[in-house]
């Protein structure tokens, strides 16, 4: 027996056990029956191990170069290093379904684990939910996309990765974004099972926070990844291209952005139920929308897989998650009327729902450019692009407003904020800002939109740190180091200092876009050995080619030395690498030097023999910034997500307003989270 006949039977079992799962799930919850529910958790968890027998038969299937397989024949060859062959599993479409399917059965098993913290009706819902969307891409996998087909007559070798996987960032960047894509589906749960059960007070919301917040933070690893991966990798100077796959990815993680920050209104005010509702409902669609784009062929993409029939399916497992969702949402509407109404539009409540229409206005915005060539094509029967500068334009200014209401927000209280509140909480902020304004002009920087968009970033980075400095200041009036007082508010208050990380990550990724954006450098040369080129205070000196040889690819070099100030900073060797089975798709090797906050890019676009080469130099600045912001942003979002001890923190609070900042009372102290 091969591998792959162990995997399409843990395939078929796994089928079969999910199904099993959905009715007695559902029977268990209608008709009350705890032991069928017990038995639906542990159907759920078989789910699991088969699928982890199925994806452990395709791992081996690569591992032994059994090229009888067809899916290893197309994806594998014998040259390839073994952790890339290991990769391979999710390299192709077949085995990137299979993946889906089996995070989303560790997720489904981590939830039947920990489902005792969650209310005891919803559990059932969310288990039959999991288990229907899992049962989908089981049927996909074993009737139209499966991985374990076999060919008649295995060949000696197979045709190996496509040249632009073949990098380091295989390994992290398509699992990641992969499962981010996933982990929407378990949100999406909970709320088919709150409007099913029609419960749908504030406790469903405090259920999949964790969830929600999990699901944002691998996401946005993702998406951060990708870029890394894209910048390094396709050679074009950029990390962002507003490609429709690269549109597709930043969707779900918009409306999952503006989830997390209108839950908060609900829990603490009743309001906006009907919006929290559908942004949830939102997110998994535009999850589920992503993988349709990638796999149906029809928007071209760099990053999406030939035309497939899979497409269609997805499409119709699309509508009826739409038709099944406004359904039930319809169907519960009357009981989601909210249990008070909005007393000012200066508040905190006011600038989350400004925050929520910026972010899904900018998802409009990013789904509205990567359908219009679809659209215009329908209509006037001729396809018309959408390029980035349509999204730089719109999304541009709308990311620069929402920056700005993110400093703002924080310093507002909520209900309603007086004018001398006001002003107190935001002279420090703007006249740090206007310093900023101020300075730029003096140190060059004299393009009005970038000014702009730096001023804003400070502006919210000062209230974001001042905001930590008042709570640490009343802290250390009280005894505590600024250290200890620092650490004491980020362990207590993780949900809102681990906020304010988010946010000055943000506001350091949007830093370094505004930077390589409006101060970029590029020029292309042509150059023979001995010449050279300067670009923004460098001198490139070009040497000449190299061509090197090994088993399953062709290597061509060119060779440059970097000086700078009269001095030798290092060589460097950009190239091409042709893998003998992708003779007409080169993949490029970019050597990327970082020089303070300035980053030397450099592409061989074409060379003539040993004695001639063509290049594109790029000077890209504050892109590290892009790197750092990206991580701060992650950690911030493990530090919302880690588990607080909520009941001290509250039992503190009150007994201690005054310790935490000036003039905090008692009740505005909610779920362990400290509100001004």
């Amino acid at each position: 027996m091969y591998f792959s006949d162990l995997g399409v039977i843990a395939l078929i079992l796994a089928t079969g056990f999910a199904l099993y799962t959905i009715v007695v799930a559902m029977l268990g919850a209608s008709r009350q029956r705890p032991q069928l529910v017990a038995s639906a958790k542990r159907s759920s968890l078989v789910v699991t191990a088969f699928l982890l027998l199925a994806s452990l038969a395709l791992v081996l299937s690569f591992l032994t170069h059994d090229f009888g397989v067809s899916y290893v024949a197309q994806h594998s060859s014998l040259a390839m290093p073994w952790y890339f062959t290991a990769a391979a599993f999710y390299g192709g479409q077949e085995g990137s379904l299979l993946y889906w399917a089996l995070m989303l059965s560790i997720f489904s098993a981590i939830f039947v684990c920990t489902a005792k913290r969650v209310s005891a009706p919803l559990v059932p819902y969310v288990m039959a939910t999991l288990m229907g969307i899992e049962a989908f891409f089981l049927i996909v996998l074993i009737a139209v996309s499966n991985p374990f087909v076999r060919v008649a007559v295995a060949p000696p070798d197979g045709n190996g990765l496509n040249p632009l996987l073949m990098d380091p960032g295989m390994l992290v960047h398509p699992p990641t974004l992969l499962m981010g894509y996933m982990s929407f589906s378990v949100p999406y749960a909970f709320a088919v099972a709150a409007m099913i059960t029609g419960r749908l007070d504030s406790d469903w919301l405090r259920a999949i926070r964790r969830w929600t917040l999990a699901a944002w933070s691998i996401q946005t690893t993702g998406l951060v990844l990708g870029a890394w991966w894209a910048y390094h990798v396709l050679g074009w100077g950029g990390y962002w291209g507003w490609d429709p796959v690269e549109n597709a990815g930043l969707l779900p993680w918009l409306t999952a952005t503006a989830f997390l920050h209108s839950t908060m209104v609900q829990e603490r005010r009743g309001m906006l139920k009907v919006w929290n509702l559908s942004l949830v409902v939102a997110s998994f669609a535009l999850s589920i929308f992503g993988t349709f784009e990638v796999r149906s062929g029809i928007i071209s993409s760099v990053h999406s897989f030939a035309y497939s029939a899979i497409g269609s399916y997805f499409l119709v497992f699309l509508v009826i998650v739409i038709v099944f969702s406004l359904g039930l949402f319809l169907l519960r509407l009357p009981k989601m009327r909210p249990e008070q109404e909005f007393d000012s539009v200066i508040s905190r409540e006011g600038v989350f729902l400004l925050n929520n229409l910026l972010l899904v206005g900018i998802a409009f915005a990013a789904l509205w450019g990567t359908l219009f060539p679809l659209i215009s094509a329908a209509i006037r029967q001729q396809t018309m692009t959408v390029g980035p500068p349509f999204y730089e334009r719109v999304t541009g200014q709308l990311f620069a407003v929402l920056i700005l209401a993110m400093g703002v927000g924080q310093l507002l209280a909520w209900r309603r904020t007086s004018s001398a509140a006001l002003w107190r909480n935001l002279s420090v902020p703007l006249v740090l800002a206007a310093l900023c304004a101020l300075i730029l002009p003096l140190a060059g920087i004299t393009d009005v939109a970038a000014n702009i968009g730096f001023t804003v970033c400070a502006f919210t980075a000062a209230a974001i740190l001042y905001e930590v400095w008042r709570g640490a200041r009343v802290r250390h009036k009280h005894g505590e180091s600024y250290p200890i007082a620092i650490y004491m508010l980020f362990n207590r208050y993780r949900q809102r200092y681990g906020g304010y990380i988010v946010h000055l990550g943000l506001v350091l990724l949007a830093v370094g876009v505004i930077g390589s954006h409006f101060f970029q450098i590029k020029q292309d040369a042509t150059l023979k050995p001995g010449q050279e080129v300067s670009v923004g205070g460098y001198r490139l000196v070009y040497f000449g080619n190299i061509d090197s040889h090994e088993t399953d690819k062709e290597i061509i070099a060119a060779q440059f030395a970097i000086w700078h100030d009269g001095q030798l900073q290092r060589y460097i060797y950009p190239g091409k690498t042709f893998y003998h089975n992708f003779g007409d798709q080169p993949a490029s090797q970019i050597p990327i030097t970082t020089f303070g906050v300035n980053d030397f890019y450099v592409v061989l676009t074409d060379w003539s023999g040993a004695a001639q080469a063509s290049i594109q130099v790029f000077i890209n600045p504050l892109v590290s910034f892009v790197w750092s912001g990206g991580l701060l942003m992650l950690i911030g979002g493990i530090i919302c997500w880690w588990p607080e001890k909520r009941r001290v923190g509250i039992k503190n609070a009150i007994a201690r307003p005054t310790r935490e900042t000036d003039g905090i009372k008692s009740s505005d102290i909610s779920d362990g989270e400290m509100v001004v």
